[in-house]
């Protein structure tokens, strides 16, 4: 896919226009295009000039700039544009947090042209004393470099699955494969992966390995065998091909998803057991006999244990879990009933309400939740009071009318940097609905924050807290926050943690969703999506909520409408 390749360069387009003093509206159009284009399920090559243009923030001059790059290769706009600002201003703003005219106040007053310049100058101390430049914001931008270190080498799942997803389809649609799977962490849904795995089963593995090394999504091919391939993609990600037996593809697909630690301790059982395991199946040891391999569960089965989901293949406990008959029954998507965070273009999203409800519906959806931002957050036009009470009016209005089908009248609400909220009571307590969460003040101490997410639990009328660390992976690291604290107060206020599912959030993390079900947290599953390809994006969530060994009775928005309507209510009295 070449999505990301060119969200990049609209990233870049108008991270210059903002170094040159551009129209903010401009600016944010190729913002928002490049947002829009990155989280697309399908490859902008597949996709006309016409349907780009149906694509929301996409107008016909960026559809046509899109269609240039797929066409050439090159974008002469983005070219051009280059050439009328230093090189080295574009490479200072991959650094997390450094804005445009940081960079250019670095670059004009101290010549820095690169990331290492400029991290031995922060630790030098040499920034500070320049206008606004304090010794703290050395400190956030040594911090901001050494999250580019962390993440060399691994993206965010969200730019990693779509890669895989396409090679998928372009394999089964030309290559002679029977069953195929993506394997390794893509297949146990870690929020950052290294390469991806795919296994398959064919009848002629030499013709599927030619169609692996010249789809079009291959800048290089690394290697190319009689059953196993490895290639780069137009992104920069390894993808390694296997084409096994089928009567081994089951032990084949645990072996190559993982993970390590969880392969070793079903190898130390089999073992014990006089048996075997290894990718090409299960063996007794002493006659060499093959006992299972074509399924995975054979695996499993074998050792004595029920099936373990790949999302707890970790050796967190599942392994004992599974022997104490203890498994979880993990929330699958098709528990989902709605989505409980969503924005119309009221705020800062694409579509109307009623754009949604059919996007919702055709989702098999039961309900949804329209949480547009509250007036505080003016970057994202939040609506004044008199704008969210008009919503209300008329989401009530409208619920009279839908059939089969429900709305919740809500908000996300911001949650001020003294913890004080964006609306009075006696506007929340007319929602349906009250999600909360933090937008400013990302840099305040850990026992701020922590108090401003404590103190909006507090308020009866607050029904979740909204991506609650406030990361974007690879981006911007989770603020400091006591998180053991949040989920103690959520637990005791009655108030929903949500699980974020945009691609780049994930949050809550694994780890806390899962401490939050040892604690009896309600979570919530949502999309905050604001068009209507993002409601897509539940999978994520899904993926990260079974990570988190969550079950479907922890998930708010698996309830029934009126269940959910209970529920609610349930705190607020």
């Amino acid at each position: 896919m070449r999505n990301q390749e060119v969200a990049k360069i609209f990233n870049d387009i108008a991270d210059i226009l903002e170094i040159k003093g551009d129209n903010p509206f401009r600016i944010r159009a190729y913002r928002r295009a490049a947002q829009n284009i990155d989280s697309l399920a399908k490859d902008v090559t597949e996709i006309s000039v016409e349907e780009l243009q149906m694509i929301p923030g996409i107008g016909a001059d960026l559809a046509g700039k899109v269609h240039e790059y797929v066409a050439t290769g090159s974008l002469k706009f983005y070219e051009d544009l280059k050439k009328e600002v230093p090189s080295g201003l574009v490479d200072l703003l991959s650094v997390p947090g450094l804005g445009p005219k940081t960079a250019k106040l670095f670059f004009d007053k101290l010549h820095i042209t690169n990331v290492d310049d400029l991290e031995n100058l922060a630790k030098e101390g040499k920034l500070k004393g320049l206008p606004g430049i304090q010794a703290k914001t050395e400190e956030n931008i040594l911090k901001g470099i050494a999250m580019i270190r962390r993440r060399t080498g691994r993206s965010p799942i969200g730019r990693v699955l779509p890669v895989a997803e396409g090679i998928m389809g372009k394999l089964k649609e030309k290559a002679p494969v029977d069953k195929l799977s993506i394997a390794g962490s893509l297949r146990r849904w870690k929020d950052t992966i290294k390469d991806i795995d795919i296994l398959a089963t064919s009848k002629d593995p030499h013709k599927v390995m030619n169609v692996f090394v010249h789809l079009p999504q291959v800048k290089e091919a690394l290697m190319k065998g009689p059953t196993k391939s490895s290639l780069i993609t137009q992104e920069g990600i390894q993808v390694d091909l296997r084409v096994v037996d089928e009567g081994s593809f089951g032990a084949a697909l645990a072996y190559f998803t993982g993970s390590k630690e969880h392969n070793i301790r079903l190898r130390e059982m089999a073992v014990r057991k006089g048996l075997k395991i290894n990718e090409y199946g299960i063996f007794d040891v002493k006659t060499d006999k093959k006992l299972g391999g074509e399924l995975e569960n054979d695996v499993y089965k074998i050792l004595g244990m029920p099936y373990i989901a790949p999302e707890m293949r970790e050796d967190t406990g599942e392994i004992e879990a599974a022997l104490e008959g203890r498994l979880p029954r993990l929330v699958e998507m098709e528990d989902i009933k709605g989505d409980l965070h969503v924005h119309t273009k009221s705020s800062d999203g694409s579509h109307d309400i009623q754009e949604l409800i059919d996007a919702a519906k055709a989702r098999g959806y039961e309900y949804l939740a329209i949480t547009d931002h509250s007036k505080g957050l003016a970057v994202a036009r939040g609506l004044s009071i008199e704008q969210v009470l008009e919503q209300n009016t008329k989401i009530k209005t409208l619920n009279k009318k839908l059939k089969g089908f429900k709305l919740l009248s809500g908000t996300e609400m911001d949650i001020k940097s003294d913890g004080s909220l964006d609306y009075p009571d006696e506007v929340l307590k007319q929602l349906d609905i009250v999600v909360a969460s933090i937008h400013s003040g990302f840099r305040q101490s850990k026992e701020q924050i922590t108090k401003r997410l404590v103190s909006a639990m507090k308020n009866p009328y607050v029904s979740i807290i909204a991506h609650p660390s406030g990361r974007l992976i690879g981006e911007r690291d989770a603020y400091e926050i006591d998180m053991d604290e949040v989920l103690k107060t959520a637990r005791e206020t009655g108030t929903a943690i949500e699980i974020n599912a945009y691609p780049l959030r994930l949050d809550l993390t694994d780890i806390y969703v899962r401490k939050a079900k040892e604690m009896g947290v309600s979570l919530t599953i949502n999309t905050d999506t604001h068009v209507t390809f993002q409601f897509d994006f539940m999978a994520y969530g899904v993926g990260t909520a079974r990570r988190g060994w969550a079950e479907k009775k922890d998930v708010l928005n698996t309830l029934s409408y009126s269940a959910l309507m209970k529920r609610l209510k349930s705190k607020a009295s």
